[in-house]
């Protein structure tokens, strides 16, 4: 039995504890990166936790970009970097967890491709606090980039909805999984330039109109798993503005901050 408390506490039942300390004598937890035996399960190891280049401020206020230092040493967290003011991008706000790189590539691409879907509830710890900011609105609705049904039905679960339905249960947020459609199926973006990325996305979202009257003026929260170049996320956000959604955000696990190879992250943003 789980009791809710004031301030998003949670009391859990002596018996449901006692079974989990059970479970973890049989099955003791391990590190979600490298397997290691860890004190509690959904973390990381000391030595993973050091590795991973966890994103905070200074950063760009509109997409999230960390910056190395805070130029005008005020912290206000206005800042904005040089691509957005050259060209704002569709999305209002971006905030992400972590830099992908070497240290959080296997992290990713285990839950991405690799069936580690016991991931997702760890995530959705990170994904709250990364995102506190954008979830502090009272009208915020969840949902996650889609994929194409036959991608889905290939790759057996859409690893950005599981992010954001699990974000929703924490954070008790509404999750529409189905908000967005993906109507055509793109070719993987792993490989492909900013621009090409760009053109490969063009057109192929739309908003579902099963949701149309209840998107209108909502304040949406968009969840991906990583965020490369931002045409994905960015032509999810062209969908949702046509369909009369007032803002929206992006939440994403991980980020590319320098140049990696882009086939690696396949048709992720």
């Amino acid at each position: 039995m789980s009791l809710s408390l004031p301030g998003g506490f949670r009391f859990v039942s002596p018996l449901r504890d006692g079974a989990r300390r059970l479970l973890d004598l049989v099955l003791p937890p391990r590190c979600l990166s490298c397997g290691e035996e860890v004190g509690v399960a959904g973390a990381l190891c000391a030595g993973c936790w050091q590795g991973i280049s966890f994103i905070a401020a200074p950063h760009c206020a509109r997409c999230g970009l960390p910056f190395d230092y805070d130029p005008t040493g005020e912290g206000t967290g206005n800042l904005v970097c040089g691509a957005c003011l050259a060209r704002p991008p569709n999305f209002d706000r971006c905030r992400s967890v972590f830099a992908y790189d070497d240290a959080s590539r296997s992290l990713l691409l285990g839950f991405k491709h690799g069936d580690r879907t016991d991931c997702a509830p760890a995530f959705a710890q990170w994904l709250a606090r990364a995102g506190a900011g954008l979830l502090a609105d009272g009208d915020v609705i969840i949902a996650p980039v889609p994929l194409h049904r036959w991608r889905l039905l290939k790759r057996r679960y859409n690893q950005s909805a599981l992010l954001a339905l699990e974000l929703g249960r924490l954070t008790g947020r509404p999750v529409l999984p189905d908000l967005l459609i993906r109507r055509r199926a793109t070719p993987s973006q792993g490989g492909l330039t900013a621009k090409g990325r760009a053109r490969n996305v063009e057109g192929a979202f739309v908003l579902n109109p099963r949701w149309r009257d209840k998107a209108k003026d909502a304040r949406i929260l968009l969840v991906d798993d990583v965020f490369t170049t931002g045409a994905t996320v960015g032509e999810c956000a062209r969908a949702l503005r046509r369909g009369g959604v007032r803002a929206v955000d992006v939440l994403t696990l991980a980020r590319v901050v320098r140049p990696v190879i882009l086939d690696e992250v396949g048709e992720a943003g």
